[in-house]
Formats: structure tokens, sequence, C-alpha cells
């Protein structure tokens, strides 16, 4: 079952270890807006899958961090988010990789439940019958004594 969450209120991430971002909700217009943001389609149709998704994924957490905690600069004092500290941030492999965990991979995983479905009893899997056949035991014959 799809639960609505009709309140649409940002929620905490954790990312790391004392690392927190708040995001807001994964919705449709942040995707459709990520989609058509400058970085990403400046992104060359020879770039990998990887670059596209490093480029996509900066592109929606510039959009979508509102406040985060446990983040400073090179001296340890603390910083607000900015486009500059957001993108620094993301390039932290295991950041990025609990950020597409915990909130890209939700949005994608209902995308991926709506394709799946199951065999279908009365379609083309349904009262499917076994082509291949046993082989056959040779003949015994009766042994004369």
């Amino acid at each position: 079952m799809l639960t609505l969450d009709l309140t649409n209120a940002p929620r905490w991430h954790d990312l790391a270890p004392g690392v927190r971002v708040q995001l807001r909700p994964l919705t449709t217009a942040l995707m459709v807006a990520t989609r058509s943001d400058p970085a990403v389609e400046a992104v060359p149709e020879e770039a990998s899958d990887e670059e596209r998704a490093v480029a996509f994924a900066k592109a929606l957490a510039r959009r979508a961090v509102l406040a985060w905690e446990g983040i400073g600069d090179a001296e340890g004092d603390p910083i607000d988010p900015s486009p500059e500290a957001i993108d620094a941030l993301l390039d932290v492999w295991p950041i990025f990789e609990a950020f597409q965990l915990t909130y890209v991979s939700k949005g994608l995983l209902l995308e991926q439940e709506k394709n799946a479905s199951a065999l279908s009893p009365n379609g083309p899997s349904a009262g499917a019958s076994d082509t291949a056949k046993p082989a056959r035991k040779p003949a015994r014959t009766a042994r004369r004594g």
C-alpha cells in the first residue's frame, strides 16, 4: 500500500555519524526542476552514467537541503549550506552514497514498484506446460532361464 504524507514536511536524514541534513520532501516538482537544472543539462551526451548521477545528485541536493548539522569549514567552524558547500559535501564518497540511499533511492524504489508485476494467471504464462519430455528407458526383456 502506498501511504501519503499529506504534511509534506521536511525531514532530517543521517548521512554519517554526527552528520545530518534536513531535506525537502522528494516531490515530482523537485525532480522535474532538477532534471531541467542547467548543470544537469550541461552534462555532455558522451558522459558516463556515473558522471550523470553525480551531476543529478548535486543539483537535487542544492534544491533539497534546507539545513544541516555536523558540517564545518577547514578550521572546524560550523557553516551554513550553500551551493558550493553542498557540492563539496557530495564529493565525499560515503556522504554521496548515503544521500543516494536514504533520499534519492526512495523515490526510485517507488518508480520500480510500479514497473514490476507478477505473472498473470490468465496471460501468456498461464497454463504453461512442460515442453521437455523425459528420456525413454530402454525396454526390459525377460530373462529366459
